[in-house]
C-alpha cells in the first residue's frame, strides 16, 4: 500500500472536531512507543476531551496537524508559547507512517513557528529511557537538560495549622493575573503564564492558588483537577505551573495546595508537582513534605543554551 512521505502531507490547524482522531493517533503512537521499549503490557488511554480542548486552545495557531490527501490524520504537534518560553507536546506520528521524515518535519515546523512568534527558550520533554527518542531529537539539534520529576503524595485531611491561601477565582481576575505576571517577570523575565491561567479558569479545569506575604503576592500555583485520561475520576490535583519568590514561600504555598486538595469531594485524592531537577532544594522540600518520585522526563532544549534558572522558583510543565 502506498504511504505518503513528509512532503506529501498538508498542514492544518487542529480544532475540537479533530479530538477523536487525535485521541486514536495519540493512543496508538504512544502505546507503540512503550511496546518498542519492552513494556508490552501498556496500553495508553485516550485523553479527556477537556484536556484536548485546553491543549488546542492554549496552543492556538500552534495546534498543528498534518493530513494525507484523503484527509486522514497522519501526525500532530501541539506547540505552546508562554511569553519567551516555548515547548512542544504532545506530538506524534501514526506508527504506520514512521521512518518517512514526518517526525522531522513536524518538529522543524514547530521550532520555526515558535521562533517567528517570539520564543527564545524552546524545549520539550521525553522519556529518558527511550534511546530512539533522544537520538531523534539530538539529530534535530536538541541537547539534554534537566530531569522533570513528577512528585506525588496523598492529600490526607486538611491541616488546620495551615494558613489559608486565596484562589484566583475569588479575587478580581484582572488584578490577580497582573500580580501573577509581575511576580513571574521579576523571577524569570520574559516568561508569561497568563494565557494558561485564563484558560484554566474559563474552561473550569481547576484554579490558581495564591500565597501572599507582607510584601504582596509571593507565590502562586496553577493546578488542574480534570483527569488526564478519558473516563477517570477526579482524584488528582496536578500542579502545572508554580512560581515562588523563595523557598519559604514555596513551602507555604505547597502546604496550602495540599491542604486544599484534601477537601476535594473525591477521595482518596492526591497532589502531583512536576519539579525540575535544577531546583535541588525544592526537590528536598517536596520529599520532606511526603512527596515521592513517580515518573521522570528528560527536558531537552533547542537553541543557544539551556533554560535559565530563575532567581526564585519557577516550575513549568512541558507536558500536559
Amino acid at each position: 500500500m502506498w504511504r505518503p512521505d513528509a512532503a506529501a502531507l498538508v498542514r492544518d490547524q487542529a480544532t475540537l472536531q479533530d479530538v477523536d482522531a487525535l485521541n486514536r493517533l495519540f493512543s496508538d503512537a504512544f502505546t507503540d512507543r512503550y511496546h518498542r521499549d519492552g513494556m508490552t503490557g501498556v496500553r495508553v488511554p485516550h485523553l479527556s476531551r477537556a484536556v484536548w480542548r485546553y491543549a488546542i486552545e492554549d496552543a492556538g495557531a500552534g495546534a498543528m496537524l498534518w493530513r494525507e490527501a484523503s484527509g486522514e490524520l497522519a501526525a500532530f504537534n501541539m506547540v505552546h508559547r508562554s511569553g519567551e518560553e516555548g515547548w512542544m507536546g504532545p506530538l506524534a506520528v501514526r506508527p504506520t507512517l514512521q521512518g518517512r521524515g514526518i517526525g522531522e518535519r513536524i518538529v522543524r515546523e514547530g521550532l520555526e513557528w515558535l521562533r517567528v512568534n517570539g520564543a527564545t527558550r524552546i524545549g520539550l520533554e521525553t522519556m529518558p529511557r527511550t534511546i530512539d527518542n533522544i537520538g531523534f531529537y539530538s539529530r534535530l539539534g536538541f541537547l539534554p537538560g534537566h530531569l522533570t520529576i513528577t512528585m506525588i503524595r496523598d492529600a490526607e485531611g486538611d491541616d488546620p495549622a495551615v494558613a489559608a491561601g486565596e484562589r484566583l477565582s475569588e479575587v478580581d481576575r484582572e488584578t490577580g493575573l497582573a500580580e501573577c505576571l509581575a511576580l513571574t517577570h521579576r523571577l524569570a523575565p520574559g516568561v508569561d503564564f497568563t494565557r494558561e491561567l485564563q484558560l484554566t479558569a474559563e474552561l473550569d479545569l481547576g484554579d490558581t492558588t495564591l500565597w501572599r506575604g507582607p510584601e504582596g503576592l509571593q507565590a502562586f500555583a496553577l493546578w488542574h483537577r480534570i483527569p488526564l485520561a478519558l473516563g477517570r475520576l477526579e482524584d488528582e490535583t496536578r500542579v502545572l505551573k508554580l512560581v515562588a519568590a523563595d523557598l519559604a514561600s514555596f513551602r507555604q504555598l505547597l502546604a496550602v495546595v495540599t491542604s486544599e486538595a484534601a477537601t476535594r469531594e473525591t477521595t482518596p485524592h492526591r497532589v502531583s508537582v512536576r519539579c525540575q531537577s535544577a531546583y535541588g532544594k525544592v526537590f528536598e522540600a517536596l520529599v520532606g513534605a511526603g512527596f515521592e518520585a513517580h515518573w521522570t522526563d528528560l527536558r531537552m532544549y533547542h537553541g543557544p543554551g539551556p533554560e535559565r534558572t530563575a532567581r526564585g522558583i519557577v516550575l513549568s510543565n512541558w507536558e500536559l
